[in-house]
């Protein structure tokens, strides 16, 4: 694939000269969008990608996204996990007393289904604010008083400036917003001069899916991603001190925990975990240079199980899910894989954005009986193992 260079200014930082290393033509715009029929899912609007890296600040930003839809048929939880829902619980009882919130506000901009919210105040927040279009409070199982929690189906902007909390707390949202720069900034603006507020953040580090050329981490929905330092450069750009800066759940998230300053942009010196733009120009050459093989070393594995009267799966009907089926097909995969597997109910039936396989339940494969499942995410392994293993079904597991 041949780079070339752009003059987009780099939404992170305002540098020119975006370095374009990766494209693909009409994918889903959308992957955890809720998918009635198969035709549906097989004609779902399309966009592209060029991924552009950023030399200066090491952010890597698609250059050509225009928009997707976040909604109330948006269904990006991963709740229903219990592997997921004790790390959750444990980040959320970690930053209530990490930062004293016990009898304090929080704002969660990004709130999705509201659960990290829930499990804030359960370990001692005093009121949560969340804030988000595809909220679904009603599905939430706490004994909380309800006028602890304050649910507004929207997205985040100005307009909701005047709403003050000791704690902002955004989880898995930034990636999926172009002009990140703006966006920092309007949240700077909001908390003004309350200067104690604490600012929590995290998403996904960019850094192990360059290295891994892990291609379905790479989607329409994700426009921006982040490493650790080119994170960090962004919350000092936009007037935020960083305090913590740490990878998470299995090395795949960023967690950045910072107060806003009272300069811009702030003080403070790079922790050693931001040493990393040499290493991201490393990882983008070796993404570009090996997905092409990697990507077809899934596909003739596929079709030689398919050859051989054999079944697979892939077990994750998410964002990563709705990728890897899509780079696949993109390399000539027809049949290979007809069930995506999901335990969260409200996905079953349904069908995958793009590629139009049918989400189906975990014991559905006791009477499909794959002889091949395949994991959108190796965290979860032995979680699914245990699963299969209560079904009476013993496939080969491999993780993506």
């Amino acid at each position: 694939m041949n780079r070339r260079q752009t003059d987009t200014a780099c939404p992170a930082c305002g540098n020119g000269g975006l370095d374009v290393f990766f494209e693909q033509r009409a994918i889903p715009t959308n992957s955890c969008l809720l998918l009635d029929t198969r035709d549906e899912a097989e004609q779902f609007p399309r966009g592209d990608l060029e991924l552009g890296f950023c030399p200066a600040c090491g952010f890597l930003s698609n250059v050509v996204f225009e928009e997707a839809e976040y909604s109330q048929r948006y269904e990006e939880t991963q709740g229903f996990s219990k592997v997921f829902v004790d790390w959750a619980r444990d980040l959320a009882g970690r930053w209530v007393d990490r930062y004293d919130l016990h009898g304090k506000r929080v704002l969660e901009i990004g709130c999705g289904k509201g659960e990290f919210l829930v499990w804030m105040v359960e370990a001692g927040a005093g009121h949560g604010i969340g804030i988000d279009p595809g909220v679904h409070p009603e599905r939430i199982e706490t004994d909380l008083d309800p006028s602890r929690l304050t649910w507004i189906k929207d997205f985040y902007s100005e307009q909701y400036a005047h709403l003050d909390a000791d704690a902002v707390v955004c989880r898995h949202t930034l990636e999926h917003i172009a002009p990140v720069g703006d966006f920092m900034r309007t949240v700077r603006a909001a908390i003004g001069d309350r200067l104690d507020t604490v600012v929590l953040f995290e998403l996904p580090d960019v850094k192990r899916v360059l290295e891994e050329v892990a291609f379905w981490d790479v989607y329409h929905e994700h426009c921006s991603y982040f490493s650790a330092g080119s994170l960090a450069r962004l919350f000092r750009s936009t007037g935020f001190e960083v305090l913590h800066l740490e990878l998470d759940y299995d090395d795949q998230y960023l967690l950045i925990e910072a107060r806003p300053s009272a300069v811009t942009p702030a003080p403070g010196a790079p922790l050693p975990i931001e040493d990393d733009l040499e290493l991201l120009a490393r990882g983008v050459d070796k993404y570009a240079a090996e997905y092409d093989a990697l990507a077809r070393n899934w596909r003739r594995r596929l079709g030689e199980l398919r050859e051989r009267g054999g079944r697979a799966v892939i077990w994750g009907a998410g964002s990563k899910g709705v990728s890897y089926l899509t780079n696949l097909t993109n390399m000539g995969m027809h049949d290979e894989i007809e069930y995506a597997v999901d335990i969260n109910p409200f996905k079953w039936g349904k069908f995958m954005a793009g590629t139009g396989q049918q989400i189906v339940s975990p014991e559905f494969l006791v009477q499909y009986r794959p002889d091949l499942v395949v994991v959108m995410n190796p965290i979860y392994l032995e979680e699914i193992r245990t699963q299969l293993d209560g079904l009476g079904l013993h496939p080969e597991l491999i993780g993506a």
